[in-house]
């Protein structure tokens, strides 16, 4: 197999003719990950946790259902609101100061959900929390870019990674323990005391500096970006609330808003200013365009099928939250197996260990289906482990590697927008996954008379789709990069051949 080109390579794009300044490893560099990692699992812990605990929160708060669906979609909606702005700021402020200014929003926004005592002020709570955790997402990837390079940058990614793809599947099972034995307000009140440690170790051990830009910052695309993807947005968050009938509308009008958001960026560009979002990322960033994409259409079925999951187990099969949380922890413990393994592997194989790793999830959620649709109900909590746990195997081959491969040759002084806007092409995914999937669990209940094993396997047949096509960006990006290292070693010989004929 042809090697990809070294990870430690200065990575430049069109307008970025100066490279990267010189790299001198922080001797504190993995101590300052961890931090890093600890808070940016809890924030991504939050979108899911709170799901096992809305039927308790329902009847505690006397609220409705569709106003408690705020409580989890809000949070969601926010979080992907301002994942590009934020992230443009780090570069442009410097990261460190956003990473603690979103980590102390956090745990005050943690802290007022907890207290609060009426369903109106949770979700506002809840809604500031989101942008907090916005604000502190983006500055992991940019850290990771910032602190390492090479082989040290891919097993970083390795673990950044494994947290973002446990962190999705261990919600229901940490929110089950904890209505286990405490009620709903400690899924937020939890938050408190690890965010207070984090907060204090990462103000003695993250880098000061970092800033890359001016300090400007673009206006107008971040009103452009925020409400095309509000419009994008909003009816997939409201689904459940019948979103999707009510304001069916705001899909054109958002389309309209972020084709009016890429104009505006080419203009900035044109003119020589600094983009919240610069465009040459996706046209001219080798791999950044498709792994983006990538994460999108992977995201939709990752992030769906745990709904889909946890209806089955808890409507379906009577389970309780924690027994339904322990039925997918195999998934849970592949992963993150499997993309610290990845990590270390990311520099030798680049996109291939993406494809192998979808082709395990595929496999792995098809013989799922198998499962649920052959086994007898009241033996599929047990009879899925095993498939589960290949599915998770595969799934910790896709996550951090693609985060590598996609973010490799970003210039490091635009890798919080870059970050960013990958982890937006995440939350995108997510939404629709968390209504597509869902959703076509409750058609095929009402029409099959509550068969919910023919449910759950046409909600994860949804997921299924999902992946095959990242399957397909994924080998059609791995063509393109073979070919790309094949052109970049003859051109090496080549400079060496006329190298060695100038000195003779």
């Amino acid at each position: 197999m042809t090697a990809r080109p070294d990870l430690d390579r200065t990575a430049r794009t069109a307008g970025d003719p100066g490279g990267e300044e010189e790299y001198r490893p922080d001797p504190r560099r993995w101590r300052a990950l961890s931090v890093t990692l600890v808070a940016g699992f809890m924030s991504l812990l939050d979108v899911s946790i709170v799901s096992v605990a809305l039927p308790t929160l329902q009847r505690d708060l006397g609220a409705s259902a569709a106003a408690v669906q705020w409580v989890v979609s809000g949070y969601a909606l926010t979080f992907a609101l301002v994942l590009v702005p934020a992230g443009r700021l780090g570069d442009a402020l410097g990261r460190r100061r956003m990473f603690l200014a979103g980590l102390a929003g956090f745990v005050l926004c943690s802290t007022a959900a907890g207290a609060a005592p009426s369903v109106g002020l949770l979700i506002a709570a809840r809604l500031a929390q989101g942008l907090a955790a916005g604000v502190l997402a983006p500055q992991n990837s940019g850290l990771i870019q910032q602190l390492f390079r090479g082989g040290e940058r891919g097993r970083a990614f390795g673990l950044f990674g494994a947290v973002v793809g446990v962190s999705t599947a261990v919600g229901p099972i940490v929110g089950g323990l904890l209505l286990q034995v405490a009620d709903w307000r400690w899924i937020f009140y939890v938050n408190v005391p690890i965010g207070v440690v984090a907060f204090v170790l990462a103000w003695r051990l993250l880098p000061r500096g970092g800033a890359g830009g001016r300090g400007h910052i673009d206006v107008g695309g971040v009103l452009l970006l925020g409400a095309g993807a509000l419009a994008l947005l909003l009816p997939l968050v409201q689904a459940e609330a019948g979103g999707l009938s009510r304001l069916w509308w705001l899909f054109p009008v958002g389309v309209l808003l972020v084709g009016g958001f890429v104009a505006w960026e080419r203009r900035v560009v044109r003119r020589g200013g600094e983009p919240v979002f610069d465009p040459r990322l996706v046209t001219e960033t080798r791999g950044y365009g498709l792994g983006a994409a990538l994460g999108t259409v992977y995201f939709v079925g990752f992030s769906g099928i745990w709904l889909v999951f946890a209806l089955f187990f808890q409507t379906g099969l009577g389970l309780t939250p924690l027994q339904s949380g322990l039925a997918v922890t195999p998934f849970a413990l592949g992963s993150a197996t499997a993309a610290v393994v990845a990590g270390r592997l990311v520099e030798r194989f680049g996109r291939l260990l993406t494809v192998i790793g979808l082709v395990g999830v595929l496999t792995g959620l098809g013989a799922t289906v198998a499962v649920l649709l052959l086994v007898p109900a009241d033996a599929v909590p047990w009879a899925v482990a095993p498939a589960l746990l290949v599915g998770g195997l595969g799934g910790g081959f896709v996550i951090s590697p693609n985060i590598t491969m996609t973010l490799r040759d970003v210039p490091v002084r635009m890798a919080g927008a870059a970050g960013g806007g990958l982890q937006t092409a995440q939350r995108f995914g997510a939404v629709i996954g968390t209504a597509a999937l869902p959703g076509l669990f409750y058609v095929v209940l009402g029409a099959t008379a509550r068969d919910y094993p023919a449910a759950a396997a046409a909600g994860l047949a949804v997921a299924l789709a999902g992946i095959a096509a990242a399957l397909v960006l994924a080998v059609v990006d791995l063509r393109r990069t073979r070919r790309q290292d094949r052109a970049d070693a003859a051109e090496h010989d080549r400079d060496a051949a006329h190298g060695r004929a100038a000195h003779s």
